[in-house]
């Protein structure tokens, strides 16, 4: 909405109103028209305008209540991210959305996904917030209705199932550095055991090979996703002999460390240095620079998931593939050419 706001001359608030179509307020039609229009040309799409038509959207074969069991809630955005998108795909079709968080708690989970099976829901969307392979509770597999597993999967993949696509993300990422002239890219990971973590690497080493660039250990420093750990991480690539040109933050917490040990040093973004980070997290927009970032699809994910509830079929030993949605790359301004690119060029 902040985007939409700055390329249609308003207020993040009117951007609210026009798209959720808040009652009560009156505003003019051109002003509607615009953010509309600002909002398309940003590349969203028409469903997640709530007051266009969705006729021509998928919807569910699903009726009534739809189920969303997630294990973290409260201290997760991307959570409320992905049942936003599934709110917007089910309502649609005349559905709500009953939500729960589980906390992984293996007495309080299965007793929490049969308390919505006795409250009449349609279909049940399960989702982790870290993504991984999740063992599910017995009384999953017992449930009459569809399930959609979001942001995990299973060994057996006996559900339909949808993940960022990360390693994608990761090369992508990596090679808009590149397509600007650096050769010399620091990268600063999450914590190793996690599979984004893993699969963002690859996705960095993978682009460094399609552009003929050696892979270099030292410019990789493992972080915890956390703006601290970008502050320190930061300082040791800026300690390197020969330091690199472009810093890829593997999220935007680590980028707010990043750029405060780069002002520190005394450098400027993008001038001296470019930053990329990872997630699109609100703070991205209202760093200075504003943060070049990847989106996290969870939206789309919700979504996603709400139109495959009428493709699930109620028969043991089914296979279902793991459907990877792109995380798409926003260009802002802490990305420019390589500064040594250019003065070779000159």
């Amino acid at each position: 909405m902040t985007d939409i706001a700055r390329v249609a001359g308003c207020s993040q608030a009117t951007v609210s109103f026009v798209l959720n179509k808040t009652p009560g307020i009156k505003l003019a039609a051109e002003t509607r028209e615009r953010v509309i229009e600002a909002a398309r040309s940003l590349g969203y799409a028409a469903p997640s305008f709530a007051h266009l038509d969705t006729g021509d959207a998928l919807t569910p074969a699903v009726d009534g209540k739809i189920g969303f069991v997630v294990d973290q809630l409260a201290t997760s955005p991307e959570a409320v991210v992905a049942i936003e998108g599934a709110r917007q795909a089910s309502w649609s079709a005349g559905n709500i959305i009953l939500v729960a968080q589980t906390l992984n708690d293996p007495d309080m989970e299965p007793r929490t996904i049969r308390a919505l099976h006795e409250q009449g829901i349609s279909a049940l969307i399960y989702m982790a917030i870290f993504t991984r392979e999740v063992t599910l509770p017995a009384v999953v597999y017992e449930l009459d209705i569809p399930v959609i597993l979001l942001n995990c999967y299973t060994a057996d993949h006996a559900f339909p199932a949808v993940v960022p696509s990360e390693i994608a993300g990761g090369q992508h990422s990596t090679r808009h550095l590149i397509q600007h002239g650096h050769r010399r890219i620091g990268t600063i990971t999450g914590e190793p055991w996690m599979e984004a973590a893993k699969d963002r690497l690859k996705g960095y080493r993978r682009a460094l090979a399609t552009g003929d660039i050696p892979f270099d250990a030292e410019l990789v420093i493992e972080g915890d996703w956390s703006a601290s750990a970008g502050y320190a991480a930061t300082k040791e690539l800026l300690a390197l002999k020969d330091r690199p040109t472009a810093i890829f933050c593997q999220n935007d917490r680590t980028a707010i460390g990043c750029y405060e040990a780069l002002k520190e040093a005394g450098m400027r973004i993008p001038e001296d240095i470019s930053v990329i980070g990872y997630d699109d997290e609100e703070i991205s927009r209202h760093l200075h620079p504003q943060l070049t970032t990847s989106v996290l699809p969870h939206r789309a994910m919700g979504r996603w998931a709400i139109e495959q509830l009428d493709a699930v079929t109620l028969s043991s030993g089914m296979r279902y593939p793991i459907t990877k949605l792109e995380c798409p790359l926003v260009e802002r301004l802490s990305v420019a050419a390589c500064a040594q690119e250019i003065s070779l060029l000159t």
